[in-house]
């Protein structure tokens, strides 16, 4: 069989990718159903965008490349497909896009707008093989217990990385870039809980609250911090884990829009016999507040605590440093940090510089966005930008 694209990966940049590579266009992937990440995504009703998005929201070696393909195809030109689709969503917080009903209603979208373009999906399709000839390439696939080969004038890689392995993530892109000559950077998981040994935060396992999370190179992130069994998660925490390397400390500021100090000092006035303890736990989390009588001396009633004493209880909890022993790892990783080197990439058209007709896009890619609708968002640019690439080139 020979078809113009064949694409790999039915998730969100290979579905969005189909729809707009033109015709005798084939998707195909090794799942049960396309789409997956996206089902599950955002509880259930997928943080499809981010209002706010710009190439400043995303992790690179190559800062620079994000721009083109989400200048060509921006939040706005994803929001108007979704209103032409009739699916109502709703803001949440920092620019957050969801569906209000279910994230099955983008993937249906997806499967509709594929559909109008003629597109074909196989799925319980695996790759055995993928080489090429000099003109095309020839990829030997696996479908319903029977092997074959389809050949294909571009060749599009959209499998994404290591991430959440249960839904079937493998390291595929990795090894086709490497096939070809293509640089892959170091890769890690990213938005991703703490985890320490010790299990030091088990008791505080569900309690949350604001903070700021600065990882060591001084990224810092608010928003709010959840304490687990394992460790600490939450959004401060999972973006936080983008910017943080093993070994290193994070420093967290609990509720650091709280001007803590004068709300004590008004307490030590007006209500002087309570304990500090009792005080504290109105503005934080007395689980929280109990946790930490046991490393900062939160003794006494307030009326009897000094200027001095409650401006350093103040500082420490500005700055609590914290070493995480790691990570909960690609198990529970939303997504995965680096990827295909964007040095041997085209950020106009994600073509491979040095292999004609073999694009790589989402997050295959050395491209990695922050919590909140951002690597959805680069799937639907870099998806839109390989796809009308490749309807442009073979007409």
């Amino acid at each position: 069989m020979q078809v113009n694209t064949l694409i790999l990966g039915a998730g969100a940049a290979g579905l969005h990718a189909a729809a707009h590579a033109g015709p005798k266009t084939l998707v195909i992937d090794h799942a049960k159903a396309p789409g997956e990440k996206i089902r599950i995504s955002g509880g259930g009703r997928c943080n499809f965008t981010n209002l706010g998005t710009t190439a400043a929201n995303f992790i690179s070696q190559n800062s620079h490349f994000a721009k083109s393909a989400l200048a060509r195809y921006t939040q706005w030109d994803f929001i108007d497909l979704v209103d032409r689709h009739g699916i109502a969503w709703h803001e949440k917080t920092l620019g957050q896009l969801f569906c209000d009903d279910t994230a099955k209603d983008i993937i249906a979208m997806l499967r509709a707008e594929m559909e109008a373009a003629q597109a074909q999906l196989w799925l319980n399709t695996s790759v055995e093989e993928v080489r090429h000839d000099g003109d095309l390439f020839h990829v030997r696939l696996s479908r319903d217990g029977k092997v074959g080969t389809v050949k294909a004038s571009a060749l599009v890689v959209a499998t994404g990385g290591k991430s959440i392995p249960k839904m079937g993530a493998t390291g595929l892109a990795y090894q086709i870039a490497d096939q070809f000559g293509l640089a892959v950077t170091d890769t890690r998981p990213a938005l991703v809980p703490f985890t320490f040994s010790d299990e030091k935060f088990k008791p505080l396992a569900g309690t949350a609250t604001p903070a700021r999370v600065t990882t060591q190179d001084g990224t810092s992130f608010d928003e709010a911090l959840l304490f687990t069994h394992r460790g600490l998660s939450g959004p401060a925490v999972l973006q936080a884990s983008s910017y943080w390397h093993e070994g290193e400390d994070v420093t967290v500021a609990i509720a650091p829009d709280l001007d803590l100090a004068p709300l004590l000092k008004d307490q030590r006035r007006d209500q002087g016999r309570k304990a500090l303890t009792t005080a504290l736990g109105v503005h934080l989390p007395p689980r929280l507040v109990e946790y930490l009588s046991a490393e900062i001396d939160l003794t006494g009633n307030v009326g009897d605590i000094s200027d001095t004493r409650i401006d350093a209880l103040c500082e420490t909890l500005a700055a609590w440093s914290l070493k995480p022993s790691g990570t909960e790892g690609y198990r529970t990783a939303e997504v995965t940090l680096g990827g295909v080197d964007t040095d041997g990439l085209s950020s106009k058209t994600m073509e491979a510089k040095a292999v004609p007709g073999l694009y790589f896009i989402g997050e295959a890619v050395d491209v990695t966005g922050w919590l909140g609708g951002y690597n959805f968002q680069w799937a639907w640019s870099s998806g839109y930008a390989a796809g009308t690439a490749i309807a442009a080139r073979l007409g």
